[in-house]
């Protein structure tokens, strides 16, 4: 079945690495080992800077992100590839005020998310970021319809429903609107939580392997309305996967090993298959 079309609707101390040569133009992986600067345009999307985050306590603290620095251009698409534990989904977390930081920055849709109340974070999420979950994360009791109108509701709009049933179409789900999540295929579920994802038009849509419990005919469905609600709506993705293939349709691909940013090995060819 083709894909539809999408359209419009405590501090704890840390060592430190040196950064490694700079980094090539253009569609690529990251040659420096902790900035990634995209293609140098004025205002970024998301610029994260020194950071360092660990989780756990006492004896199980685990040291997750380590002095990293990241910036992604606003309408980039960025495939975040590593190996399971790498910190990859992680850094979505912090990406989308999730998770606090230990020390640094994060900046997003030029917003500094450490100097955000919990509040303030949840309404910065609900206009700025649309995120896509590996498992779905629908609401059980609500309909599709519902489910993608929700985020909507909360940002207070008269017409959610007429707009999640525009989203709801573009994906190709206009008939199942009525349709409970347990009545829906793992892929007709994907469809509507990318669709709740980029209903309210977020700036930057964030994706953790949202294909990783589909087939692998239905989770190129599901990238294929990924890539086409970026491009047509302008919207800066960041996505994981663990499919080298896949991250090489973004636009750049950064690699992470134990939370940190990966060089290429040099004579690496930019942008070229892990």
């Amino acid at each position: 079945m083709q894909a539809n079309v999408w359209t419009r609707a405590a501090q704890v101390p840390y060592d430190r690495d040196n950064a490694g040569p700079p980094a090539t133009e253009g569609r690529k992986e990251q040659r420096n080992m902790q900035d990634t600067s995209g293609s140098g345009r004025a205002e970024p999307a998301v610029v994260l800077s020194g950071v360092n985050l660990s989780l756990g306590r006492g004896a199980a603290r685990v040291h997750i992100l380590k002095d990293l620095d990241l910036h992604i251009d606003r309408g980039e698409a960025i495939g975040l590839l590593g190996p399971s534990g790498s910190g990859k989904s992680t850094l979505l977390m912090v990406m989308a005020g999730l998770e606090r930081i230990d020390t640094g920055s994060v900046v997003v849709a030029g917003e500094a998310l450490d100097a955000l109340s919990e509040d303030a974070l949840a309404r910065f999420r609900g206009r700025n970021i649309g995120i896509v979950f590996q498992s779905f994360h629908l609401i059980p009791t609500m309909t599709a319809l519902e489910n993608v109108a929700v985020p909507l509701e909360l940002a207070g709009l008269d017409d959610a429903h007429e707009r999640a049933a525009r989203e709801l179409a573009a994906v190709g789900l206009s008939g199942r609107r009525q349709h409970y999540p347990a009545e829906l295929s793992g892929g007709e579920q994907q469809r509507v939580a990318l669709a709740r994802a980029l209903a309210p038009d977020p700036r930057i849509l964030i994706a953790d392997e949202p294909t990783g419990n589909l087939d692998e005919g239905t989770g190129a469905e599901i990238i294929d309305l990924l890539f086409a609600g970026h491009a047509q709506r302008g919207t800066t993705l960041v996505l994981v996967t663990h499919d080298p293939a896949l991250a090489l349709r973004c636009d750049r691909t950064v690699r992470l090993r134990s939370g940190r940013i990966e060089a290429v090995p040099d004579g690496a060819p930019a942008g070229a298959k892990p």
